[in-house]
């Protein structure tokens, strides 16, 4: 049996989170279109906007004020990220808790959950099948529980490198897990993971209390705010921050995301490198309140004023939400995806074209699989990437906002998310994607600029159509 970890805080920890300060500027905040139109010219410039800006973007209700949003947003995307989504999927390692989370599947009162931890070989399994649909980027999910401490999420991630099949490997490994101390996040800094994630769920704190009983290890508020400062501190660089939108207000949490990027920005030079904005949805053992659900409509603004507000960090979408809402959605600044995703423990390779909700945290909206999302994207424009470039070369951190600029995506982006993508199509793509995806490579290649880098593209692709060489990255 592992250990939990010790509740040592970070240097100089502070609750960073002011209820009463957030609550009145929602309430003062005047959305004239000459305010309104200024903080869009400063987000179009790529400058992150304060919570007092952010704030009159969330009182914006007229539909010409909210289209000037939802146009900048989209905007925005195409100059920082181009039309490139990064797809990743979530494997879900085991979902013993103690906690007693009011709006989660896995709490630990929820009689009617299925427990269980995969063993190395169940695991081993998992990855084999996420490998053999084309898969390169993981994120390992974790209740919160002695068994699964540091060394156990680090003998984890190690076990996911290891497994390759055929042309297959992981390149990627996030987590999602429970907070750790300065040492635990070093061990699991150790075994080679990329972004750390811990969400907030909730910023407002009577909620959070309420939520979230006393005595379990999630009561503690700051020991979770703090969670991805202790991070820093240990020799991470690399964060996901999120909110789960249904708990409260939804504008309360967009400025809650918002105030703790800028916390890590400005104590430790580099903000959040992703946001995670989730819905509630349903989940076996859990009656849900229905009092701050969030429309789609809300759902769409949030994202774009997300995006607005926050100009440099990546925006997750997840599987959460139904297909044809992510189609729409994923224009106002999106960047990552999960897709052919299964949140059942052993899902990817026990679970049918059903889901089964005692053993899943809560229910998906979207488990089509990999292809038939990658086949989408594709017919919409976006070019779909597995890239894990940036990462593996240390452009992560602070360095990312040096290259998130119209040439490095000409350069890096587009080429590496070009290479991925014909790996996936030579080795695992059916015929109408495959087809569907030679005609957007070739339409993106004529778009890049005469020279080097277009050639040696050109060269590459190539290769790994007619060769085993594979992992190719400028």
């Amino acid at each position: 049996m592992g250990k939990l970890a010790a509740m040592t805080l970070s240097e100089g920890a502070v609750d960073f989170i002011h209820d009463a300060h957030l609550t009145d500027l929602l309430h003062t905040a005047r959305p004239d279109a000459a305010r309104v139109d200024d903080i869009l010219a400063k987000s179009r410039a790529k400058q992150a906007l304060t919570i007092e800006e952010t704030a009159v973007l969330l009182a914006a209700e007229d539909p010409a004020l909210v289209e000037r949003i939802l146009n900048t947003a989209r905007q925005l995307k195409r100059d920082v990220y181009g039309n490139r989504i990064v797809l990743f999927a979530p494997l879900y390692v085991g979902n013993d808790c103690v906690n007693d989370c009011a709006y989660c599947g896995f709490k630990r009162s929820n009689r009617d959950a299925v427990r269980r931890t995969l063993t190395r070989d169940e695991l081993i399994a998992q990855v084999e099948a996420l490998e053999q649909v084309g898969h390169k980027r993981l994120i390992l999910v974790y209740g919160e529980h002695p068994k699964y401490d540091a060394s156990f999420i680090a003998d984890t991630v190690r076990t996911v490198y290891d497994v390759k099949v055929g042309h297959g490997s992981i390149r990627r490994v996030n987590i999602n897990a429970a907070p750790q101390d300065h040492e635990g996040y070093r061990i699991v800094k150790q075994a080679g993971i990329g972004t750390y994630q811990v969400f907030q769920e909730t910023y407002h704190h009577e909620t959070y209390a309420r939520l979230h009983p006393a005595g379990t290890r999630k009561a503690d508020y700051l020991w979770r705010l703090d969670a991805l400062s202790r991070a820093f501190e240990a020799g991470c660089d690399d964060m996901g921050i999120g909110a789960l939108f249904g708990l409260c207000d939804w504008r309360f949490e967009v400025l809650g995301l918002v105030q703790h990027a800028l916390h890590l920005q400005q104590r430790y030079g580099v903000g959040p490198h992703t946001i995670s904005f989730p819905r509630l949805q349903p989940a076996a053992g859990v009656q849900t309140d229905p009092r701050h659900l969030v429309t789609d409509d809300q759902f769409k603004r949030l994202v774009a004023i997300l995006r607005v507000s926050v100009p440099y960090t990546g925006l997750i979408m997840t599987a959460r939400e139904r297909p044809e809402l992510r189609r729409e959605v994923m224009a106002f600044g999106v960047s990552q995806i999960d897709a052919g995703s299964r949140i059942e423990i052993g899902g990817y390779t026990e679970a049918g074209d059903t889901q089964v909700m005692q053993r899943e945290q809560f229910m998906l909206g979207d488990i089509r699989p990999l292809d038939l999302v990658m086949r989408e994207l594709i017919q919409d424009g976006y070019v779909p990437s597995f890239c894990t470039a940036c990462y593996r070369l240390g452009r992560t951190g602070e360095h990312f906002m040096e290259f998130a600029i119209p040439g490095f995506i000409r350069d890096f982006c587009t080429p590496n998310a070009l290479s991925t993508l014909t790996e996936y199509l030579t080795d695992y793509a059916s015929p109408e994607t495959r087809e569907a995806g030679r005609r957007l490579i070739a339409a993106e290649l004529d778009r890049l600029p005469e020279g080097t880098i277009k050639t040696e593209l050109a060269s590459r692709l190539n290769r790994i159509r007619t060769s085993d060489d594979r992992d190719l990255y400028f």
